[in-house]
């Protein structure tokens, strides 16, 4: 993760994260430690690797994550992908496994909060058939999928 995290821009950091966050602050141990052991019962986080074909070497390239809210039989959703697999599919990819687990899971909506900026990612909750609408801030977007 730690090298996955040194492959972000400050933009690609800034757009999933509502603001820049420090590399040092990304990889902190007691980060890290959090969101690599995954709850299953409340989360599921998908990572994309690539292997290096002069090395063997797997590398992280993408990741994405589904945080159920229990309560109210519903999930948020997020991905993230390395700058230099960007607009080649991956996160398309990722957000509908996300929908096919979030299905399997019997649950009854996913939603994502996006900054409007963000014409990448709205691109990809369009293509996937979320709902889009303006935040009442202006500067975020929401994205929902009802089953």
């Amino acid at each position: 993760m730690v090298k996955f995290h040194q492959t972000l821009s400050d933009r690609s950091v800034y757009l999933r994260y509502f603001c820049s966050l420090s590399l040092s602050s990304r990889v902190a141990h007691e980060r890290l430690s959090r969101i690599c052991f995954v709850d299953y019962d409340r989360e599921m986080a998908l990572v994309a690797d690539q292997k290096d074909q002069a090395t063997g070497q797997h590398r992280i390239v993408g990741v994405g994550r589904l945080i159920k809210l229990h309560a109210r039989n519903q999930a948020e959703v997020a991905v993230l992908v390395s700058d230099q697999c960007q607009r080649r599919g991956l996160g398309t990819q990722l957000l509908s496994r996300l929908v096919q687990v979030a299905r399997d899971e019997k649950l009854n909506s996913i939603s994502a909060e996006m900054l409007a900026d963000n014409l990448g990612m709205q691109t990809i909750f369009r293509k996937l058939r979320f709902r889009l609408s303006s935040r009442l801030d202006s500067t975020s977007i929401q994205a929902s999928l009802d089953f």
